[in-house]
């Protein structure tokens, strides 16, 4: 995985702007930390950094290819899985290859079909081609949007990178979030194309942008796509375990070390199981690490986990055969203010994940130092029905995000900023409205067949970006590299067109993952309710929370003026034991919007 960026620029000589290139290309070391490089022209300015997972000596970038035209030159983060069978077509056309990456075959593969190669791609990536040819910028992102693309259109042609801190580190771009951007903050709804900077923007998943002297258009090349859905239930079992195996299969190659992230859920197990028995056709053997904070005799059920996940995850250690190691969490770690600190800078945003955020940081970081390369269970919830509001009749009538109220702590907030300047009842309500305008129908579908099609289709295109962005952030910010199998697209749209009774055929969540993977786990792991990503219940972890919004508000630092600071006096001075989970969410919140004031030193404009 690595760091991409550039600046195309059609009426100014970039061969004078290096230092501003390198400055850009900078602020991607995290991503890429094992090397990085430069390309420059009158008209376009390329950067890399290079995190080296595929052929490490011969993947460098950005990488040329000299034409009697011109040159056309590749920026490239990502993986392409099915490289292999695109290099060989290619050689058969008579290509000539100098190295075994995957960057090579996508660069040529261009060179061969042109825009054309979108279609061809299975992976994760976002790219950029300067086409020397005819003096253009071809933008790519993956299907899902696994890896992020941000871009910037200035006078005279456009911005792009990885990150948007490496647009920002760009002269022309100032750090301003204006009122729609405030909203994007603080909604988690991840709108496609969106991004929160104002005059920037994000290459929507399965979209391509084109760039020329005439302007920018965009391709869209991939989108979830309704179609009746013939296989009976045991074809589309058979089906999904099919899709999956390929997945996971291709997501094995790898020239350095690679693990699995193993929670003792379903989704993970059934990642960790596919993979081992691939590995042990071949001799290995697969890592997996597991994390929590608590001693498992130490654990408390409560209404976000009801039991611990190592007894499970070790379940699945004992069935597979794994190389196992347990990470366990301090929350005096998870409490430091330089973790929170290298997480928003990370984000280069607020209003994430808190706790989870941080403690995904510390994970990634451990793990690390033993791989390069792990494999997560991302977009099965998503895909196959599994947060619990999926099966409430209630909320399934009700037209608004599900997962928005348990992760805004709205009490706290002030009130005449949420409910007057951002109207943000009135901003989700709209951007509901328009994820649903959004999604296809089939003609004849009853109207439960299409509210759950609906939100299917809602949970894929607004929920999941926010975790894959997650994902990527903290893994990135120390140079590990996370695959999703799950999210691979040809799985997502077949599970999108199977019917909603087949995807509870068992009257639970994810019926087909279960099925098309029980015969490769323990019976405890594959029949065991979900649970969701563990935090700490360590009440000296609240203790510094509250230690830390006090001195806050002590300070009259800026970031309080967003919430209610009578409300938030009240919870820094009860017991820990009494602090809600609203108040708790609402420390995180204050807290992380504290840290990015000062870091970015944002404009914001809410009026």
């Amino acid at each position: 995985m690595c760091g991409i960026v550039g600046w195309i620029a059609f009426r100014h000589d970039l061969q004078k702007e290096r230092p501003v290139l390198d400055a850009m290309t900078a602020t991607m070391v995290c991503r890429g930390p094992d090397a990085g490089g430069t390309w420059v022209s009158p008209r376009a300015a390329l950067g890399h950094r290079r995190l080296s997972v595929i052929d490490l000596e011969g993947g460098v970038q950005p990488m040329t290819v000299d034409t009697p035209d011109g040159p056309v030159v590749l920026t490239y983060s990502g993986e392409a899985y099915n490289f292999r069978e695109l290099r060989d077509e290619l050689r058969r056309r008579g290509h000539e290859f100098r190295t075994s990456s995957d960057t090579e075959v996508v660069l040529r593969g261009y060179l061969e079909w042109g825009e054309e190669v979108a279609d061809r791609l299975l992976g994760m990536f976002a790219l950029g081609i300067w086409d020397g040819r005819t003096e253009r910028l071809v933008l790519l992102r993956d299907q899902l949007g696994i890896k992020p693309l941000y871009v910037y259109e200035t006078e005279d042609g456009v911005l792009f990178g990885s990150e948007a801190k490496a647009l920002l580190a760009h002269p022309a771009v100032e750090a301003v979030v204006d009122q729609d951007g405030f909203r994007e903050m603080m909604g988690f709804v991840k709108e496609p194309g969106v991004a929160v900077w104002q005059g920037m923007r994000e290459v929507r998943p399965g979209t391509m942008l084109i760039v020329d002297r005439s302007g920018v258009r965009e391709r869209i090349y991939w989108r979830l796509e309704v179609e009746e859905h013939r296989d009976d239930t045991e074809k589309t079992v058979r089906r999904v375990r099919e899709l999956l195996e390929d997945s996971v299969g291709r997501q094995l190659v790898a020239d350095v070390p690679l693990c699995l992230l193993l929670s003792g859920g379903l989704d993970s197990s059934a990642l960790t199981a596919l993979a081992g028995r691939k590995l042990a056709e071949e001799g290995g053997r697969v890592r997996t690490f597991t994390v929590d904070f608590e001693q498992p005799d130490a654990f408390r059920a409560d209404e976000l986990r009801g039991s611990p996940d190592a007894p499970f995850a070790h379940a699945v250690v004992d069935h597979v055969g794994t190389l196992h190691s347990d990470i366990r969490l301090d929350h005096r770690a998870l409490a430091d203010p330089e973790v929170r600190r290298t997480v928003i800078a990370a984000r280069d945003l607020p209003f994430g994940f808190g706790e989870g955020d941080n403690s995904l940081y510390l994970l990634f970081k451990a793990i690390r130092e033993h791989s390069t390369v792990a494999l997560s269970g991302e977009s099965a919830d998503e895909t196959f029905g599994g947060y619990s509001w999926f099966h409430h009749p209630a909320t399934q009538r009700t037209p608004a995000f599900p997962w928005v109220a348990p992760l805004v702590p709205t009490r706290l907030y002030r009130q005449e900023l949420t409910q007057g300047v951002l109207d943000l009842p009135g901003y989700l309500a709209q951007r509901w409205s328009d994820a649903v305008a959004q999604v296809p129908s089939l003609p004849g579908e009853d109207a439960q067949e299409r509210r759950m099609r609906v939100f299917s289709h809602v949970h894929v295109t607004s929920a999941l970006g926010t975790l894959l962005d997650r994902k990527d952030r903290m893994s990135m910010a120390v140079g590990l590299e996370v695959r999703v199998p799950i999210c691979d697209h040809r799985l997502v749209q077949y599970v999108f067109n199977a019917p909603w009774s087949m995807k509870t055929f068992d009257g639970r969540e994810k019926s087909l993952l279960r099925a098309a993977v029980r015969d490769l786990l323990p019976a405890s792991v594959a029949d065991r309710p979900k649970g969701h990503y563990p935090l700490t219940q360590e009440l000296s972890y609240v203790e510094a929370l509250q230690r830390q919004v006090g001195e806050l508000l002590s300070d009259d630092h800026r970031a309080v003026e967003f919430f209610e600071r009578g409300a938030l006096d009240r919870a820094v001075r009860e017991t820990p034991e009494a602090v809600e989970r609203d108040e708790r969410d609402a420390f995180e919140r204050v807290l992380d919007l504290a840290v990015w004031m000062d870091l970015y030193r944002p404009t914001i404009k809410l009026s």
